[in-house]
């Protein structure tokens, strides 16, 4: 039928999936293939989300720093489109990498980021993970007090949107606070 834009939504769908197998390697080849037809039709938006789904699958190689690249790539996209939303899960993004490479104070400032898009655009799924990430990075900075405050946001936001992370975050405050 050679529709260009449903083969390049097909072949990111089957990267993703690999990456849900645990196959990065496999999930990189895909996101490859549909990157290069995301540039073939000019489609900014869905370049922006292969090559954040490329840093996804080299964070899960644990090739951090190439992730960050990537991640950087996508960033200048979405902001160039306008896309709020995939800005935000960029910085997270960059936050979750920061933090990884033992950058905590810059990984708080990027958290700080996606937090603000996020509750500006409504993103409360975005708005929690944001202050549960920070959270973690500050309790590891000694921040203890800021740290329980924002985790309790977090749950409150998880409660509300009935998130699974919701059990998780519980469980980290209750330890945190010497409960468990």
């Amino acid at each position: 039928m050679k529709n260009r834009n449903a083969e390049g939504v097909h072949l990111g769908n089957l990267g993703i999936a690999y990456r849900e197998l645990g196959e990065p390697r496999r999930a990189i080849e895909y996101h490859e293939k549909a990157l290069v037809v995301s540039r073939e039709i000019g489609d900014r938006g869905a370049e922006g989300q292969d090559v954040g789904n490329l840093g996804i699958a080299y964070a899960d190689l644990g090739e951090t720093r190439r992730a960050v690249d990537l991640w950087e790539q996508t960033l200048s996209i979405h902001r160039e489109i306008g896309d709020r939303r995939g800005e935000g899960n960029d910085l997270g993004n960059l936050g979750n990498a920061y933090a990884d490479l033992g950058e905590t104070r810059r990984a708080v400032e990027y958290y700080e980021q996606t937090l603000a898009i996020h509750r500006e655009i409504g993103d409360r799924r975005g708005e929690g993970n944001a202050l549960w990430n920070m959270s973690l990075v500050q309790y590891a900075l000694g921040e203890r007090a800021q740290a329980i405050a924002n985790a309790e946001a977090a749950l409150e936001i998880y409660e509300q949107i009935e998130a699974p992370a919701a059990g998780k975050v519980r469980e980290q405050l209750a330890e945190w606070r010497g409960e468990s």
